[in-house]
């Protein structure tokens, strides 16, 4: 019997104007202790670039070696996920929290130790 394909999940920002959808939920995400990711508590999972759905205005910040540009809901100010600028890596990273159902938990969590970087 061949396996059932994943279910995509979606998720929003707190106030709903920003909407994510993943083909599947992570198998991990990345707990990263950057000046950013220790403020905002974002637990990062990767996808391969375009294959999250990104709906409603988001707002981007740009920082450092100007990269990355960090996405964010400019109505409640949830991180939502980040993109690369320029230079094409592959993958995105969202915030994994804000899939509905999501449990950190249920997934293993790497430490990522970005305050060194």
């Amino acid at each position: 019997m061949p396996e059932a394909a994943p279910t995509p999940i979606t998720g929003s920002c707190h106030c709903g104007a920003v909407t994510l959808t993943v083909p599947h939920a992570p198998e991990w995400v990345n707990s990263c202790n950057c000046s950013l990711c220790r403020r905002t508590g974002a637990l990062m999972a990767y996808y391969p670039d375009g294959a999250v759905k990104v709906t409603g205005e988001t707002r981007a910040y740009v920082w450092g070696d100007r990269t990355i540009g960090i996405h964010h809901c400019p109505v409640c100010g949830c991180l939502t996920h980040w993109r690369t600028l320029g230079e094409d890596f592959g993958k995105m990273g969202m915030n994994a929290r804000l899939l509905d159902g999501f449990d950190p938990d249920a997934v293993e969590v790497r430490k990522v130790d970005g305050a060194s970087w």
